[in-house]
């Protein structure tokens, strides 16, 4: 790339000069031909053409002489007098070209104008050049877009992070790493799929409006729909809709959805996510730690041919036995001089958590204190893969109580660098169970906790039809492409991620 300077981060004086300059030529172009045609095709890919002929010699081309026609974004130009070499980049690589004036006549005098970041189709025979580079021998050529504003020069990139995510669709042009992190999220998709359809999960869809938001504890996103005047929310979790199913009948159902929670945002959270949600009848908390397990460790096959994954300059060996503790010896491994005989004290904690400077609200029971401190001191400890469990009950509302101590839940979080990926547990299935605990957060919600889950009635009535003892488990794709990606913030793995307005 040659024609600009711009790297990003905003459009100066240089930038403005060169849209007009092409401004003008797309005007000269309107007055003599159609500006932006649509009759052109391609028969050839240039990451094929490298596949099926890059080790093929000069002479074998000459004498198997192959006819190609070609397209895609001018991103490479060098004009040598009566020949010029263009490189056109396409969904699959780059692929060069071989113009010369005496071939081409008014279409070489053409090129001259063309501008890096146009969009061209080109035709010709195969060769390859002294230097020998697989190229085109074009003996067409044609303008098919005309862009007007200049690409990111070819040394400095698109190098300001907060445009490459305001201005994704310029990133992916320019940088070829990011076009790799979007598809290793669709393959890591495709393999969880595939994963879970061998198992003979079915794959199904769940309203992303819901009169009732539940499934999570999240602020939710309100609506309106005029034709019900009816209050309306954009889901936090597809989770009740889910086991509704389970209670129809479907056994195992998955869900690759997106949520929408009305939260902050951070390096690991945007308020509009995607997570995989699945439900299984007849299993518990633990069949799901082993179905991560596996899982986890098939995505780093598939997508690294290897267990060891560095992720942020540290190494990751997924091939080991990922380790299992309680919530409460995560605390005493990690909280500070805590005194593990005090872990259910609720006065002793929430001392510990004012030393620590939590926030916490006077209702808190010793269960979400846990949480608040488990969240300051041990989840950002928890590097290697880690399944966290018995979780306190009281922050476990829709979760089984344990049946040994139901002061916990039979629930776990895995935790991966540092961060959670997963949240499972055995499901509670007691329909008046689950109605005290809904009144339980309502009586929160009343008290000013915006997360705190509403009461729904139909999904209380749902299990009073019988909900077989089951297992449920959602985990945050987005993590999970950070991860196997190796990238430090989750906008870098979402095509466009929520940002403040752009100043004008």
């Amino acid at each position: 790339m040659t024609d600009a300077k711009d790297n990003g981060a905003g459009a100066g004086a240089e930038e403005h000069k060169l849209i007009a300059e092409r401004r003008a030529k797309l005007a000269a172009l309107r007055e003599h031909a159609v500006a932006f045609p649509n009759d052109f095709r391609r028969d050839a890919l240039a990451g094929e053409l490298h596949e099926a002929f890059g080790e093929r010699s000069g002479e074998w081309l000459d004498a198997n002489p192959t006819r190609v026609t070609v397209g895609g974004r001018l991103m490479v130009k060098r004009d040598m007098g009566k020949a010029s070499f263009g490189k056109l980049a396409d969904r699959t690589g780059l692929i060069q070209l071989y113009l010369q004036h005496e071939t081409l006549g008014a279409a070489y005098e053409a090129f001259k104008g063309w501008d890096i970041g146009d969009i061209v189709g080109a035709g010709g025979v195969l060769f390859r050049t002294r230097k020998g580079e697989l190229s085109v021998r074009a003996d067409s050529l044609r303008l098919l877009v005309k862009a007007l504003r200049p690409l990111p020069d070819k040394w400095h990139g698109l190098a300001d992070t907060e445009t490459r995510y305001r201005r994704r669709y310029v990133d992916l042009i320019v940088n070829e790493a990011s076009r790799n992190v979007f598809r290793t999220r669709a393959r890591i998709v495709r393999y969880l799929r595939d994963f879970l359809d061998a198992l003979d999960f079915l794959e199904v869809e769940t309203p992303m409006m819901q009169p009732i938001p539940g499934g999570a504890a999240a602020r939710p996103f309100r609506t309106h729909h005029n034709a019900l005047d009816l209050d309306m929310y954009l889901r936090i979790a597809p989770e009740l809709y889910l086991k509704r199913l389970i209670v129809g009948g479907l056994e195992r159902v998955y869900e690759i959805n997106r949520n929408f929670r009305n939260e902050g945002l951070s390096t690991q959270h945007n308020p509009e996510f995607t997570m995989l949600e699945l439900y299984l009848a007849y299993a518990d908390y633990r069949d799901l730690m082993e179905w991560i397990e596996k899982a986890t460790r098939g995505l780093a096959g598939a997508l690294h041919g290897s267990q060891r994954i560095s992720y942020q300059g540290r190494a990751y060996d997924l091939g080991k036995a990922f380790r299992r503790l309680t919530l409460e010896q995560a605390l005493i491994e990690h909280g500070p001089g805590i005194d593990p005989l005090s872990l259910r004290d609720p006065t002793y904690l929430r001392k510990r958590c004012e030393q620590l400077g939590i926030k916490v609200e006077h209702a808190d029971g010793a269960g979400k204190l846990q949480i608040a401190l488990f969240e300051k001191t041990a989840e950002s400890a928890l590097l290697d893969p880690t399944f966290v469990y018995a979780y306190p009950a009281e922050v476990s509302p829709l979760s089984r109580p344990n049946d040994a101590d139901p002061f916990v839940a039979d629930r776990f979080e895995f935790f991966l660098a540092g961060r959670e990926i997963a949240n499972g547990f055995s499901e509670l299935n007691d329909p008046e169970e689950q109605a005290a605990r809904f009144r339980a957060q309502v009586a929160r919600k009343d008290k000013g906790d915006e997360e705190a889950m509403f009461y729904d009635a139909d999904y209380v009535r749902a299990l009073e039809y019988g909900m077989p003892p089951a297992a449920g488990l959602g985990a945050g794709i987005d993590r999970l492409v950070m991860f196997f990606t190796d990238s430090p913030s989750i906008r870098d793995v979402i095509l466009f991620p929520h940002m403040r307005p752009e100043a004008q």
